[in-house]
């Protein structure tokens, strides 16, 4: 399973907008797929094996190559919203647990919240700070939302008894 999810956040991080000083990519989607449907612990241990298999220096993150790849990449302007994809994995598979679509939808959110506040506070290291919600928030912020209706619709739609053969 943790393969399965390395090769999904990967495939996710390489289907992307390019733009600086964060690419846009499908990053949100994968990683709140995986938090709702295998749990909190499966999510942040297959988040925690890409962030391993990068740092080692395989190209799995967006703009890589090209960008640097290890722990030169992972140091960079999105090295925040990495460290909060890894949280809000934890985060939002914990709190969507035992919960129905709209309780996963928030849970989804407030993992989101985490990602942004450990992205941009991460990102304030590289840009002024007049623009660090005009390069690391305002132009993701609504594709963010749309995976994570994407994500809740998705797992409305799955039948009860699937969901519950997934979920930890």
């Amino acid at each position: 399973m943790i393969v399965l999810g390395v090769a999904l956040i990967t495939l996710c991080a390489k289907l992307r907008v390019p733009s600086w000083p964060v690419p846009m990519t499908l990053h949100t989607l994968a990683v709140m797929a995986l938090a709702v449907t295998v749990g909190p612990r499966l999510a942040a241990a297959t988040f925690c094996t890409y962030l391993a298999i990068g740092a080692a220096g395989l190209p799995v993150f967006s703009g890589t190559p090209e960008r640097g790849i290890g722990l030169a990449y992972m140091v960079g302007p999105t090295g925040g919203y990495l460290l909060g994809y890894l949280s809000a994995s934890w985060i939002a598979g914990t709190l969507a647990r035992d919960r129905g679509p709209v309780g996963r939808a928030l849970a989804m959110l407030a993992g989101l919240a985490v990602v942004y506040a450990a992205g941009l506070s991460w990102l304030a290291l590289y840009v002024p700070a007049n623009q660090i919600v005009a390069l690391g928030f305002a132009p993701f912020i609504l594709g963010d939302l749309t995976n994570i209706a994407i994500v809740a619709v998705g797992g409305a739609l799955l039948p009860a008894r699937l969901r519950g053969k997934i979920v930890q």
